[in-house]
This record gives C-alpha cells, sequence and structure tokens, in this order.
C-alpha cells in the first residue's frame, strides 16, 4: 500500500466520506513517593478534606478512589503508573475494566473501580458535549490526539464520527505494539456499531520517534478497510504519531 505524504507540515486533504449501502447513523525514572511515606497531612485524603479535590493531582485523586494498594505496589505508586502509561485522557475513555486489568496489570475490582469513576465524570461534569468536536483533516485528529505524542507504551486509538464528521466516541483498542494477531476488526469495529458510528480514524504511537510503517501498520489497516467495506463503515485514515509529528496511511474506498 502506498504512503500517504500527509505530514504535520503539508497542506491537509478533507476527509470525505464515501457511500456505502450500509451507512451506520519510560524515559527517565522518577520516584513516587509512598503514601505511608508522607507526613500524615500530605497524605491525598486528608489533603482533600483540608483543602477540597481541586489541589489535589489525578494521581492523588485515584489513590482516593482506589483507597488501597496491593502487595506489590503502594496506592499512590499504582495510580502514578496509571496515569503514566495509559494517559490521563485515554484512561478516562476506557470502559472495559477487563482490558484495564490486563493492560496495567491491576486487580479486576480496582479496574471497575477507574472504569466506575469515570463513568460517572462523564455523566455529570463532561466538558464537550457529544458531537461538538469536528474532525475532517488528519492534521485536526494530530491536534486532538496531542496527550498521545508522549506515551511510553504504543497504543491504537479508535474516533468515531457520525455523518456530519463529529467525533462521538473516543476509546483505546489496545496497548503495546501492533500486530495483525493482537488488532483484530472486531475490536475496532464493535464500538462503531454500539455508537451508530458512519466513520472511523484509527490512529497509534510510535514511541521511537521513526515515522515509518512497519508491514503489521499496513497489513493492519487493510483488514480494517475491508472489514469497514462489509459493515457500511469509512475508515478514513490510519494515523502514526510520534513527539511532534504524524503521517497517514490512506483508507482510500474504491
Amino acid at each position: 500500500m502506498p504512503i500517504s505524504n500527509q505530514m504535520a507540515d503539508k497542506p491537509q486533504v478533507k476527509y470525505v466520506l464515501s457511500e456505502n449501502d450500509f451507512i451506520l447513523d519510560d524515559g527517565d525514572k522518577k520516584y513516587v513517593l509512598k503514601i505511608k511515606d508522607r507526613a500524615e497531612e500530605d497524605k491525598p485524603r486528608e489533603r482533600l478534606v483540608k483543602y477540597g479535590s481541586s489541589i489535589l493531582s489525578s494521581a492523588e485523586l485515584l489513590a482516593v478512589v482506589l483507597s488501597s494498594g496491593t502487595k506489590k505496589e503502594e496506592v499512590f505508586q499504582m495510580s502514578f503508573r496509571i496515569f503514566k502509561e495509559y494517559g490521563e485522557k485515554n484512561i478516562t475513555n476506557q470502559t472495559n475494566p477487563k482490558i484495564l486489568e490486563k493492560e496495567l496489570d491491576i486487580p479486576f475490582v480496582k479496574a471497575c473501580q477507574i472504569v466506575a469513576c469515570f463513568e460517572l465524570g462523564r455523566r455529570f461534569f463532561k466538558q464537550t458535549p457529544v458531537g461538538k468536536i469536528v474532525i475532517r483533516t488528519a492534521r485536526q485528529a494530530f491536534d486532538y490526539l496531542k496527550d498521545m505524542r508522549s506515551l511510553p507504551k504504543e497504543q491504537l486509538r479508535g474516533l468515531y464520527l457520525n455523518s456530519r464528521y463529529q467525533l462521538i466516541h473516543d476509546e483505546v483498542v489496545s496497548v503495546g505494539s501492533l500486530t495483525a494477531n493482537i488488532v483484530h476488526p472486531r475490536e475496532v469495529f464493535r464500538p462503531a456499531l454500539e455508537y451508530s458510528a458512519a466513520a472511523i480514524i484509527v490512529a497509534h504511537n510510535h514511541p521511537s520517534g521513526d515515522l515509518k510503517p512497519t508491514k503489521a501498520d499496513i497489513e493492519i489497516t487493510d483488514q480494517l478497510i475491508k472489514a469497514g467495506k462489509i459493515l457500511g463503515v469509512n475508515l478514513l485514515d490510519h494515523i502514526i504519531i510520534s513527539q511532534d509529528k504524524f503521517i497517514s496511511i490512506p483508507a482510500t474506498y474504491n
């Protein structure tokens, strides 16, 4: 498959939905101070009570929610690692506790706590109303996915759009090196069917900074194009992201 030259500094071509028969409406290590090592008044729960929730970091707030760690990992270390490895925005969009349990190596109960916590946030305090974000170009997708640029692990993300190119769902599909065996089309298209998406943009990061698509990247893109044709859901793009650049693997329907 030919590789598109849609680099960050090139003019961007707008995405165009095709007609379908079935359209659906680590770097440097950083020591994390354990909670037991902190003075009583500096512990997350005590700080929340004394100063209010707004002063706490995201990791401290998650430590309050999780309450306790495991035999091998203290709760604040766990919270800090979760955000570092998964990304703050990404963790809020993950709705499957089994995926979190496996990818973050945490107990299933704690994975359920995290999913429930952020589901409450989405329901009551979501800042961006559904349908307000419009993505028409690879550059707009790259700008939206800026939190993926510094992730230490490779991650595949799906952006699900309606027929007006409005973002209706954002989901982490997998974490780790992409292979055709791990990234199955059903995992990518399941949310599309669940949210009645008309189109999908998939993106993954290369922590190494090398934007050249691998053989597996191209094979996965081909699989997703074929699956999309059958389901009537456009695969608009597959974007590879590095720290400050991106490249687009074209997903053109004939």
